[in-house]
C-alpha cells in the first residue's frame, strides 16, 4: 500500500517566557523567618535586611540555558493513501502542533515529513497544493456570507465561475445549511455552522490530504453525524488520505484504521481500534473501550476544548 504520508522522527520545541517583572520582584523582595531584630522578620544577620530569593528556574532548558516547551518527541509514524488515521490525546499533547508540523505551518526542528514524496519543508508548495486543513477554531470574514467567503477561498486554488458557485451550494446543504443561510453573514451563525462552513471550504478544493483538527467540535450530534458522513465519503468515493484529532472515542474507533495516541509530545500507543483494546484485559467479561486504553496509557482525561482554557498544543 501507497504510503501518503511519512513522518520520521520529528521533534518541535518553543521558547517558554521567563516570568514578568513583577513577578521576579517579588522574589527578590520576599522576606523570609529568621532570628533578626529589625523590623518584621530578618535574614538572620540582626539588621533585619531581607534576604533575597533568587527567581524560579524552570527546565528544561538547551545548552544557551533558554527555556523551553517540547510539543513534539521524535514521533514516527506513516500514514497509508486513502487512510484515515487518527490521533488522540490529552489537551498540551502535541496533536494540533503536530498538525501543523504537516500542513507547513511549522518548521520542525529535526527530523522529516514527506506528503505523497514532497518534503514539507523544501517542497512547501507543492505539499499545500495537496493538502487541506480543519482547524476547531476556523477564520472567516465575519462580515462576509458562506458563499463570499467560500469564493475567496476557492480563487486562492484557481477555481471561480459559475461551477464553482454550484459545487459551494452543494456541498453546503450537503452539510445541512439551509439556502437562505448561504447568503447571510457569519457573525449571524453559531459555531457549529461556522465550522460546517470550514469543514465546506476545505473540500472545494478536492484535496488529497485532509488534516482533521478536531473538526467535530461544538456541533449537535445531528451535525457531527452529517459530517462524519461526509468523511467516510471522501475516504470511499475520492480516495483521500486524512489525520484526524479527534476528543470523541467513538468517532475515533468508527473512522479510524488506526490510532495513535499522545502524550507529552510522544506517540505512547499506535496501533487499530481493536488491536489498543486489546492492552487493557475485559472486567467482568466487558471488553475494554478506547477510553479505558487512554487512561491506562496516560493517566488523564480527555476534554473538549469549549470545556477548559484555551490551550497552546
Amino acid at each position: 500500500m501507497a504510503i501518503a504520508i511519512s513522518v520520521q522522527d520529528i521533534s518541535k520545541k518553543f521558547g517558554k517566557p521567563g516570568e514578568p517583572f513583577w513577578k521576579r520582584m517579588l522574589h527578590l523582595n520576599t522576606p523570609t523567618n529568621g532570628n533578626g531584630n529589625g523590623h518584621g522578620n530578618g535574614n538572620g544577620n540582626g539588621n533585619g535586611h531581607v534576604k533575597e530569593t533568587p527567581a524560579i528556574s524552570a527546565k528544561p532548558a538547551d545548552e544557551t540555558g533558554k527555556r523551553f516547551v517540547v510539543a513534539v518527541d521524535h514521533v514516527s509514524f506513516d500514514v497509508f493513501q486513502g487512510e484515515i488515521f487518527g490521533v488522540l490525546g490529552p489537551n498540551g499533547g502535541g496533536k494540533s502542533t503536530l498538525i501543523r508540523l504537516v500542513s507547513t505551518l511549522l518548521l520542525p526542528d529535526s527530523g522529516k515529513v514527506t506528503v505523497f514524496g514532497y518534503d514539507v519543508v523544501r517542497h512547501s508548495m507543492q505539499v499545500q497544493r495537496l493538502i487541506n486543513r480543519v482547524s476547531v477554531e476556523a477564520s472567516f470574514f465575519k462580515k462576509l456570507s458562506p458563499m463570499e467567503n467560500l469564493i475567496y477561498g476557492a480563487r486562492l486554488y484557481g477555481k471561480e465561475g459559475a461551477q464553482t458557485r454550484k459545487q459551494v451550494v452543494e456541498i453546503l446543504t450537503r452539510l445541512g445549511l439551509e439556502k437562505k443561510a448561504i447568503y447571510n453573514p457569519m457573525e449571524e451563525m453559531s459555531r457549529g455552522m461556522q465550522q460546517k462552513v470550514a469543514i465546506a471550504r476545505a473540500l472545494l478544493s478536492k484535496p488529497k490530504v485532509l488534516l482533521l483538527d478536531e473538526p467535530t467540535t461544538g456541533l449537535d450530534p445531528r451535525s457531527k453525524r452529517e459530517v462524519q458522513a461526509v468523511i467516510q465519503e471522501l475516504q470511499r468515493d475520492h480516495d483521500t488520505t486524512m489525520i484526524l484529532t479527534t476528543h470523541d472515542m467513538l468517532e475515533a474507533e468508527s473512522l479510524c484504521g488506526r490510532i495513535a495516541i499522545m502524550d507529552s509530545g510522544k506517540v505512547v500507543a499506535l496501533d487499530t481500534p481493536a488491536e489498543l483494546k486489546k492492552r487493557i484485559p475485559p472486567k467482568e467479561g466487558v471488553e475494554a473501550t478506547l477510553e479505558d486504553v487512554f487512561l491506562e496509557l496516560t493517566g488523564k482525561k480527555l476534554k473538549n476544548k469549549e470545556e477548559e482554557e484555551p490551550n497552546d498544543e
